[in-house]
């Protein structure tokens, strides 16, 4: 098992991986080739893959504003899951945020997401009670599809 640095070129590889996820929302911008590229330039050395037998197992994107971290798309493949490789790319990840100094990292976790939610706390993060959620859409291209 390796765990490194998410490259541009692990695109094909990572998006596979989502498509395989139920309940796992793709943004068709955002998620796209360029919207994933983007991102990773924008944050570099801090996205995520697990790698085993040479296939992508598991991937984070992972990226901050300078202030606050957020983690996206965390994810392993059903087949892999239990092994501690989702808390392994997540060590990777704070680690990177604390060589840039960053001090808070926050995430959201769909509700319905038992899986995921139960590995957030079993890991000891903080679900967050005190506060509310709000978004605004500034590009209604930026289409939503959920995997069943």
């Amino acid at each position: 098992m390796e765990i490194r640095e998410m490259l541009p070129s692990d695109y094909d590889a990572v998006k596979a991986l989502w498509l395989t996820i139920k309940g796992f929302a793709i943004r068709s911008i955002d998620d796209s080739r360029e919207g994933v590229e983007k991102f990773i330039a924008r944050n570099p050395h801090l996205s995520t893959v697990a790698i085993e037998d040479d296939h992508v197992v598991g991937a984070i994107l992972c990226g901050h504003d300078g202030r606050r971290a957020t983690l996206y798309h965390v994810c392993v493949g059903e087949p892999y899951r239990k092994r501690g490789i989702g808390k392994a790319m997540v060590v990777r990840c704070m680690e990177a945020l604390q060589e840039e100094g960053i001090n808070k990292v926050a995430l959201i976790a769909f509700t319905h997401n038992d899986v995921g939610n139960a590995f957030w706390k079993e890991i000891g993060w903080t679900e967050r009670e005190d506060l509310n959620y709000y978004d605004f859409t500034l590009n209604t291209e930026n289409i939503v599809r959920f995997n069943e």
